[in-house]
């Protein structure tokens, strides 16, 4: 089955963090100069509006906790990246997956990815199909994804892929176990993109994109660019 994209997107989840500290600078630049063709992270918004990368978001004093959305900037500590400060290091060639933790973080998420000339490949993921929806009217460029699961679909994924279909979002990711080569064809007849995370292993990765897969997540660089070269080998493809 092919994939609806004409090569499917790398993305390296929060960057090299198997060789690097995950989701920062060094990680991310890392990912690109191993290869990835996709960056991931999850991002926030401080308490002066700034949005960050980071998994938790929290800030950790000794015991104590505290969201990211309650500090300012400078009292992050400083392996937390500006998402500015990503544009700056590894520039904008190449598609950037955010899990917008905080959904107050889109309008600087935006603001921050057009001062880069980079809302076009910016691809924004979140568990709340209806939010994502919302997110339509601040961009036309950007691109939507609903980052979910099977079960938190009652109506079946048919239905689902409608609702997206005309809520204007582009791409749904499931856990890689979740995807079949049935369950890809579906969304894809609805023009929706079929994302994959988790993706670890080789074996999970050749199936996924065997089965058409339109971009996987992973740990691995090494490992994600190996799978998606065996997908160009197999198809005849020079360029991978």
């Amino acid at each position: 089955m092919d994939s609806l994209r004409s090569a499917p997107i790398a993305f390296a989840h929060r960057g090299a963090q198997t060789q690097a500290p995950e989701n920062t600078v060094t990680a991310f630049v890392l990912a690109r100069r191993l290869g990835a063709t996709g960056l991931e992270s999850d991002v926030w918004v401080t308490a002066d509006g700034v949005a960050v990368l980071d998994h938790d978001g929290v800030v950790r004093r000794g015991l104590a906790e505290r969201p990211i959305a309650e500090v300012n900037r400078r009292d992050l500590p400083s392996h937390i990246p500006e998402l500015a400060d990503l544009y700056a290091a590894c520039g904008t060639d190449y598609a950037l997956s955010l899990d917008v933790k905080d959904a107050g973080a889109v309008h600087a998420v935006l603001d921050v990815a057009g001062q880069a000339g980079a809302v076009g490949k910016l691809w924004l993921c979140h568990h709340d199909w209806t939010t994502v929806a919302s997110w339509r009217r601040l961009s036309d460029d950007v691109h939507l994804v609903d980052s979910t699961h099977l079960r938190a679909m009652p109506d079946g994924p048919e239905h689902r892929a409608a609702q997206l279909a005309d809520a204007g979002i582009d791409a749904v990711n499931l856990h890689h176990r979740e995807w079949t080569a049935d369950l890809t064809a579906l969304f894809h007849n609805y023009s929706l993109l079929a994302f994959g995370w988790d993706a670890q292993h080789d074996r999970i990765l050749d199936r996924m994109l065997e089965m058409g897969i339109d971009a996987v997540y992973s740990d691995h660089v090494d490992r994600m660019n190996e799978a998606v070269g065996r997908l160009h080998a197999r198809a005849g493809l020079k360029d991978v």
